[in-house]
Parts: C-alpha cells; sequence; structure tokens
C-alpha cells in the first residue's frame, strides 16, 4: 500500500483524478479526429459529388462549410466554459458529443447546401464543449507545481488523432459515402460513451458554490481583472503561431528546399520542441511563467527572423532549432499563465472566453501570412512572424506587472 501511496505522490495529478483526465482527452481525440478529417480532407474532396454541384461551387462550398463550422465554435467556447461553471464537466461535453452525433447523422444524409451548412454549425456549438472541459479538469486535476506540463502534454496527446482524421478521412474520400459517415459516427460513438465516465467537478471548494449574489458579483470581477490582461497576449500569440501553417507548401522551394527536406526541417524543429518540454515546463511551472513565454517569443522572433534572411541549408536547421525551443517555451508557459491567473471558481467561464480569442487568432492567423507573401514576396511571412513574436515578447515585459500569476516569483 505505501509503494502505491508513493507512487500516486510522484504523479503531476492529484490521487484518483487521472483515469477522469485520460476519459476527456479520449472525447476530445475523437472529437477532433472527426473535425479534422470531415472539414480539412474528406469534403474538400467529396462535396461536389455528394451535393452534385460543378467543382467551383465546391470549393466554395467546402470552404464556407468549414467557415461556418469554425465561427460556431469560436462563438460558443465562453458559453460552453459558462455551462460548465453552472453545470459541470461531465453534462457539458456529453451534451456536445450527442450534438455532434447527431448533427452528423442528420449531414450524412444530406443532399442539400443549406442543410450542410446547418449541420456544420451545429457539429461547430456541441464541439465548443470539448476544448474548455478538457482543459478545466485537466487544471482542476493537476498539482499547481505541474500545470503548465500538464495541460500541454494533453493538448499535445491529442495531435495524432488530429493527423490521422486528416489521413484516413482524406483516404477514403472516394469511397461510399456510407462507409465514411460510419467511420464518422463510430468514432463520435466512443466519444459519448466515454464522455459518460467524464467526472463532473474534480475540484469546487463548497465556499463558492454558497457565496451569495454580491460575493459573486465581486468574484466576476475579479475574473475579469485577472482575464482582461490576457486578452491581447491569447490574440497575439494564436495569430503568430499559425501565420505560417498552409503557407509551408508554397514556400520551401523559395527557400531552396526539396519536400523532404522540408520535412526534415519541420521534423528537427518538433523533435526539439518535444524534447526540450520537461526543462521548459518545469521553468513555466516553477513561478516563471511570464519569463518562459517572453523567452519562447524572443526565440522564435529570432529564429523567423533568420529564415527571412535566406540563409544556406545549415543554418535552416539551427534556426528550426531556435523556432523549436520556442514553441517549447511559450506551450507550458502560457498555460501556467492562464492557470495561474484565473480565480479557480470562474476559471471554466474565463477560459472560455479566452479560447474565443485564441480561436480569433488561429482564424486571422493565415489570412495575415496569405498577405504578408502577396505584398513582401516568401519571405514576407517570416518577416511578419518575426515582428509579431517581437512585438508580442516585448509586450510580456512591458505589462510584466499585469502579466504575472499568483505563483509568480522573482516578478
Amino acid at each position: 500500500m505505501s509503494a502505491v501511496t508513493s507512487w500516486q505522490d510522484r504523479l503531476p495529478v492529484k490521487p484518483g483524478t487521472l483515469p477522469g483526465v485520460l476519459v476527456a482527452a479520449l472525447v476530445l481525440a475523437c472529437s477532433e479526429f472527426v473535425r479534422s478529417g470531415l472539414y480539412a480532407a474528406y469534403l474538400p474532396q467529396a462535396i461536389g459529388p455528394l451535393l452534385g454541384v460543378s467543382k467551383a461551387d465546391a470549393v466554395a462550398l467546402a470552404a464556407t462549410t468549414f467557415v461556418v463550422h469554425f465561427v460556431a465554435d469560436t462563438l460558443m467556447r465562453g458559453p460552453a466554459g459558462a455551462l460548465i461553471s453552472r453545470f459541470g464537466v461531465r453534462p457539458v461535453m456529453l451534451g456536445g458529443a450527442t450534438l455532434s452525433l447527431l448533427a452528423l447523422s442528420v449531414m450524412s444524409g444530406t443532399h442539400t447546401a443549406w442543410v450542410l451548412l446547418l449541420t456544420a454549425a451545429l457539429h461547430g456549438v456541441g464541439f465548443s464543449a470539448m476544448w474548455p472541459g478538457t482543459m478545466n479538469l485537466t487544471a482542476d486535476a493537476t498539482r499547481d507545481t505541474h500545470k503548465g506540463r500538464a495541460v500541454t502534454a494533453i493538448s499535445l496527446g491529442v495531435m495524432p488523432l488530429i493527423g490521422a482524421g486528416f489521413l484516413l478521412l482524406g483516404a477514403v474520400a472516394g469511397r461510399p459515402r456510407a462507409l465514411v459517415f460510419t467511420i464518422i459516427l463510430s468514432v463520435l460513438g466512443v466519444a459519448l460513451l466515454a464522455a459518460l465516465f467524464v467526472p463532473n467537478r474534480l475540484r469546487r471548494a463548497a465556499e463558492a458554490e454558497q457565496e451569495t449574489r454580491p460575493n459573486r458579483r465581486a468574484r466576476l470581477k475579479t475574473a475579469l481583472g485577472a482575464l482582461a490582461p490576457l486578452f491581447p497576449a491569447a490574440f497575439m500569440q494564436t495569430l503568430t503561431m499559425t501565420l505560417l501553417g498552409p503557407l509551408l507548401f508554397t514556400l520551401y522551394r523559395d527557400l531552396g528546399l526539396t519536400y523532404w527536406g522540408m520535412v526534415a526541417l519541420l521534423g528537427t524543429g518538433g523533435a526539439v520542441a518535444f524534447g526540450s518540454l520537461p526543462l521548459t515546463g518545469k521553468v513555466a511551472d516553477g513561478g516563471h511563467a511570464r519569463l518562459a513565454v517572453t523567452l519562447g517569443f524572443a526565440l522564435l522572433a529570432l529564429g523567423l527572423g533568420g529564415v527571412a534572411t535566406t540563409p544556406p541549408m545549415w543554418a535552416l536547421f539551427v534556426m528550426a532549432v531556435l523556432v523549436g525551443v520556442g514553441y517549447a517555451f511559450i506551450m507550458p508557459g502560457w498555460a501556467a499563465l492562464v492557470t495561474g491567473r484565473l480565480p479557480e471558481a470562474e476559471r471554466p467561464a474565463a477560459w472560455g472566453a479566452l479560447m474565443t480569442v485564441e480561436n480569433v487568432g488561429t482564424w486571422m492567423g493565415p489570412l495575415v501570412g496569405a498577405f504578408a507573401y502577396r505584398v513582401l514576396g516568401p519571405t514576407g511571412p517570416f518577416i511578419t512572424g518575426s515582428a509579431l513574436a517581437l512585438i508580442t515578447a516585448v509586450g510580456y515585459v512591458i505589462f510584466r506587472r499585469t502579466l504575472t500569476t499568483r505563483h509568480e516569483v522573482g516578478a
């Protein structure tokens, strides 16, 4: 028994909470598998034959379907967080999984554009519960000394399912609709079943449940004060970090790379980022969350600025290392900053609102990158990304007093 107790004490999560976090992560992973595969891979290829429209109309309709879904998800992140605050995690994630399954069940049989768009919007509403639910459950279950690393680990753990959904549903796009939607609905069925076992609430101080309305109003004011400085930071960092994504397959030739050279470069940056996380996460969780994100964006600015000079091949790998370490600082640093600033009782609603702003930055990043490419040429996205990263790093320095956490040391 003592050995079990000792083993539990070494875990970053509180005793008895790990199964609930893993179940919530499974619900999120299944939901992301479907979303990435459906909107990014399957519908762009199959929507023409499904609805009997021309190729030009199919491209426009596929893009519109994704935008409608993404906007619905973005707008509902805040309300989903507020519902989690009021009713707990399980009923909200269960409701979201149910709505997603029902919406895509209708989509599986539609032959009209307006039904496709409506079901995509409803799917977005259902999906909006998944990230706030999983992130808040993870933060509540994790010890204060590991919150940044735990939230980052769950976020990264979902990524393989995002890629798997994209590859699998893209590969079967030419197969009968019944087969594709059988896969989609089966995966959502797993999400729905798993949501039944998501814990309702892991940490909720009894005092917070019993406080009077005036005290609740005071708590909301405190939460808004903690949240407000994070809004511009959330927008700037997702804007910066998504600026290059859709352009990589366009830009690599301009950098003198082959396709496999680009893969090697990305693999190097990714491997460095993953390998650095134990160290950078320890910095973030050690009371230096703001320092971690500041260093991360400074390194990102340096790396992207270096790429903009179109250096020789060996130097590109050095820049990839800098960018990788930068991301390794940003991810746990941001998670620790958010969980450390937001009051626990209002965290779900506040974090949901913050995720809305993050999604807006995610949506605008590729547009800004494409505009920079058109105006400044192949190096434009890297120059713009470097400038935005530098502005963000400087912002963390200038506004350091308003961007500290409850656990910040040496600020």
